[in-house]
């Protein structure tokens, strides 16, 4: 193994996974513990949508299956089906064909025994993967697509198989999470990594283009014009993933006067038109292999291909050929296509979003990265010191920052153990958290329970339109948000210690949400600022409360996976009517509720004492 880079990466991630399973916090078994991190990981940088862990193997009739995770699309189209394969090996070595193929075939097995009614067999029938593969038998026929995922520190290739079909012709896609993948995704920082255009392989021929940029800038671009029906199936193959960097949803066709509508038109009305009439897409890519020679320049492949303007153009071929059975002949979108360095990719995005999108208002807050209300809580957390003068919270408001600080660190003598001892790794947080611990609190577990990624974008929607100027926190708003993370996480250390079989996630956010339910939204925050813990009162209070709410959960889910329930407004709508009982005499926490929260129910974002 010559690549140090990557064997850095696998010691720190072996380390990580011995540091969990050493302090209790997390799973028995390193395959596990592996798995839950690094599917944490995933599903923070959108790689895989809303990913849960869940373990599962068995027989069925005479197919072997096992599962580690999955996820479920909200269209309920697209299934997610995680299979780990891990070595604890370091360095990392090569995983045979042979475990590849068996990680895989039992991942698939999975599928298509539930379709043949695997949750009959299930015991306890009331356990999660009763509930999952109940659910994939009632959908099956609405399946469009399985993403089989392997997750494996061994060296598996960067490469991903297309099988086409399966059972029920439901599209089967294997994508191998090794650790160089991994390590490519997670450690370097590379933006999508494992959205891949093999034009090639799926036409039979690169796309010819023109280059369009000259000079030594930060930047390449080429100009060419995609099939329609290529675009479509790429759509198709990973879903709104290749639109993580656009800055807004698909908005759907509402109306004859929409953009989507109009679009609808064209595609089925005039085709041969459609090159005339669309303004065309224009994507982002780490990597694109051209061909060679002096003739004609073609594109072969993309990796790490983004969608940045266009979405809607997109999802609009692929709903054509899905819902009106269009075959899509005789379209062709012109693409630009830039081919961005990493470092740079973050501005060069807002740039082209803002100055390419011209069919809907594209607002400021759109583009979070570099949004003045993280760079305000990044301030405020590098200036603000424990009531004790100790230490401080760490914002990792860009992914590795706190990396970053750490080797920065490094290199200078008695700084390391400095920094370890003022900004350890339990005093850190991401956007995604931030998000969430506000958004639980302020009354949107259902919200929560759609993932982080999908819960910060609905934060920082909320936020811009609470606040179409900018919300700037102070030091008030900045201890009381500190509060709430340490509540957030002194439920999830609860959870985690009752060891429930499933829906832990759900139970903490639920948990949470009804804690400032009961208390209006308000309590001492100033208190558990200083203490940096909740009393034993309210812990004491915390540990009933979570088996009643994991009761609830599942009553009122009834026939319904409840991972799905938890994500709809009813289902809390439903826990506010659990008759959770309070102490006599109240938490001390809870006797003072002067302190205003900095953000009310709902989601909205205020300012404090407003």
């Amino acid at each position: 193994m010559s690549d140090e880079g990557l064997v850095l990466y696998s010691r720190d991630l072996a380390a990580e996974i011995d540091d969990a399973i050493r302090s209790g916090d997390g799973a028995v078994y390193s395959e596990e513990e592996f798995t839950r991190i690094v599917l944490d990981k995933l599903g923070d940088e959108g790689a895989l949508d809303n990913p849960i862990c869940l373990y599962q193997e068995g027989s069925f009739g005479r197919s072997k299956y096992k599962i580690t995770g999955f996820s479920v699309s909200d269209g309920e189209d697209r299934l997610l089906l995680v299979t780990t394969a891990y070595t604890g090996d370091v360095p990392p070595r090569d995983l045979t064909t042979e475990e590849i193929r068996i990680a895989v075939t039992q991942a698939a097995n999975f599928y298509k025994c539930s379709c043949d009614g695997l949750h009959t067999k299930i015991e306890p029938s009331n356990s999660e993967a009763s509930d999952l593969a109940r659910r994939i038998f009632e959908i099956h026929d609405r399946i469009e697509v399985v993403r089989v995922v392997l997750l494996s520190d061994g060296l598996t290739g960067l490469k991903s198989l297309d099988i086409k079909d399966t059972k029920d012709g439901a599209r089967v896609l294997v994508d191998l999470y090794g650790i160089e993948r991994l390590h490519r995704i997670l450690g370097d920082g590379l933006t999508r990594d494992d959205i891949v255009l093999d034009v090639l392989a799926e036409t039979g021929t690169p796309l010819p283009c023109l280059k369009a940029s000259f000079g030594n800038g930060d930047y390449d671009a080429y100009m060419t014009a995609i099939p329609g029906s290529l675009l479509a199936d790429i759509y198709e193959k990973y879903g709104t993933r290749l639109l993580e960097l656009n800055v807004r949803a698909f908005l759907g066709v509402r109306g004859r006067k929409s953009v989507n509508a109009g679009l609808r038109r064209t595609i089925l009305e005039e085709p041969a038109h459609f090159l005339a009439y669309n303004n065309g897409i224009v994507a982002t890519a780490d990597e694109i292999d051209l061909t060679d020679g002096p003739q004609a320049l073609g594109i072969k492949s993309m990796r790490g291909l983004q969608i940045v303007n266009g979405g809607q153009t997109t999802a609009s071929l692929h709903r054509a050929r899905k819902q009106d059975k269009s075959t899509l002949d005789g379209i062709t979108v012109p693409a630009k296509i830039i081919k961005v360095k990493a470092e740079n990719l973050d501005a060069m995005v807002a740039a082209v979003s803002r100055s390419a999108n011209s069919q809907n208002t594209i607002q400021p807050a759109d583009f979070s990265a570099n949004d003045p209300f993280h760079v305000a809580v990044e301030g405020l957390a590098n200036n603000t010191w424990l009531p004790d003068q100790s230490g401080r919270w760490f914002y990792e408001r860009a992914r590795g920052s706190y990396g970053a600080a750490q080797l920065k660190a490094a290199f200078r003598a008695g700084e390391k153990r400095r920094f370890a001892s003022e900004t350890p790794k339990e005093r850190r947080f991401s956007k995604t958290d931030l998000a969430k611990y506000l958004c639980t609190w302020d009354g949107s577990p259902n919200l929560v329970s759609y993932g982080n990624q999908k819960n910060f974008q609905s934060f920082m929607q909320t936020l811009k339109e609470q606040f179409p100027e900018g919300f700037v926190p102070d030091g008030a708003w900045y201890r009381a948000f500190i509060a709430k993370a340490v509540v957030f996480r002194t439920v999830q250390a609860i959870v985690k210690a009752k060891k429930f079989p499933a829906y832990q996630a759900n139970i903490i956010a639920y948990t949470v949400a009804c804690l400032s339910w009961k208390c209006g939204g308000r309590i001492d925050f100033e208190g558990v600022w200083s203490q940096q813990s909740v009393s034993k009162q309210l812990r004491s209070v915390i540990e009933k409360w979570v088996v009643q709410v994991d009761s609830r959960l599942r009553e009122t889910a009834k026939a319904r996976m409840p991972s799905e329930w938890a994500k709809k407004v009813e289902c809390w709508e439903a826990m506010r009517e659990l008759p959770l009982a309070l102490p006599d005499p109240l938490p001390p926490e809870l006797q003072s509720q002067s302190t205003r929260g900095p953000a009310p129910h709902n989601g909205r974002v205020r300012r404090p004492g407003v």
